[in-house]
């Protein structure tokens, strides 16, 4: 099972993702983790990388395509992958066919989430995660306890710095003006599948299983 999960920032993809790879013991690949675990970790890319956004540069694709190279040859990913946050443009989806064909796996099936830009910017701003162990909440949906403070670890919920209305608008554009057009690369491969996000978290759920079974 080798997949995409698509769709702007604040669809729900990041808790999608984890759903599915928990469900059906598969990988789930963030870019921002990978890149993340590799400056920590020390790794020729990771040093790569680290020294790029230490300048505030931008990894250029090359590096983030090494480390999704160098993250799927690890076992855990046997059973397949899903990969959030990854292509984001036309150029980078199609070197990521190539690395595919070139480590002779199957093709990418492409599971978009679809939310009108002004829910996803309301469901933004009322984004809370936990700073000690990433646990997502909402003050609308999933709301922490009163205190503030995370259920699972007991750490600090906060806000993230970039969840502001501005940065929020600017983020939707790039990624209309960028992003979207995969839609239209993935559909042509035929192996794409829509979902309405606007929905409850279980319910968008049923769908992505109904997709499975189908």
């Amino acid at each position: 099972m080798y997949l995409i999960m698509f769709g702007a920032p604040g669809v729900g993809k990041g808790t999608q993702a984890k759903f599915i790879s928990h469900k059906f013991n598969i990988a789930h690949l963030s870019t921002g983790d990978m890149l993340r675990q590799a400056v920590k970790s020390a790794t020729d890319l990771g040093k790569k990388a680290g020294e790029l956004m230490a300048r505030g540069k931008l990894v250029p694709d090359d590096v983030i395509l090494g480390l999704i190279r160098e993250r799927i040859s690890l076992p855990d990913c046997k059973n397949g992958f899903i990969l959030d946050g990854f292509p984001r443009t036309i150029i980078q989806a199609e070197e990521l066919d190539k690395l595919m064909r070139e480590l002779e796996l199957p093709d990418l099936a492409c599971i978009e989430i679809t939310v009108p830009d002004k829910d996803i910017i309301t469901r933004l701003l009322n984004r809370r995660l936990c700073a000690s162990c990433g646990t997502d909440y909402n003050l609308l949906s999933n709301p922490p306890q009163e205190n503030m403070i995370c259920i699972k670890c007991g750490g600090s919920v906060i806000r993230r710095d970039d969840d502001n209305e501005k940065t929020i608008t600017q983020r939707l554009k790039v990624y209309q003006e960028q992003t979207a057009p995969l839609r239209l690369f993935y559909k042509e491969k035929a192996n794409f599948h829509g979902v309405d996000g606007s929905r409850s978290i279980d319910e968008v759920q049923a769908d992505i299983l109904a997709i499975f079974e189908s």
